[in-house]
């Protein structure tokens, strides 16, 4: 059985609040899990004590009974130092976009044009 630690949400509408549970990954995610292990609650300020509560012990046990974090536990299990930080690679991230790009290119055209004009105009004025 693929055993997950992940995120089951709860609360009402626009008001998210979830359970961090271990689950088989063939389940939906707000359906049937294994066990809870703790709790997240995204509305709180992030330096609040309350806003993520995991029963550790039970993080631990799970994974080493070969459970997979999902990407969002994981960070959150690297904050409290229960598991090391992976390094990260989306090289495409500090890129601006298609458009932006474009734009950035017409800005440097439009500037290096009346530089090229600029010494054409003075040997016409000599």
């Amino acid at each position: 059985m693929a055993m997950k630690i992940r995120l089951a949400r709860g609360g009402s509408k626009k008001r998210p609040f979830y359970r961090i549970v271990a689950a088989d990954s063939r389940m939906p995610r707000d359906g049937r899990f294994i066990e809870k292990l703790g709790t997240y609650n995204p509305l709180l300020p992030k330096d609040s004590e309350e806003r993520v509560k995991m029963d550790i012990e039970r993080v631990q046990y799970w994974l080493g009974q070969g459970a997979q974090t999902t990407d969002r536990v994981a960070r959150m299990l690297e904050a409290a130092g229960v598991t090391e930080k992976k390094t990260r690679s989306n090289p495409k991230k500090g890129e601006p976009g298609k458009a932006a790009q474009e734009r950035a290119a017409a800005k440097a055209a439009k500037a290096a044009a009346p530089a090229e004009d600029a010494p054409a105009e003075e040997a016409a004025a000599e």
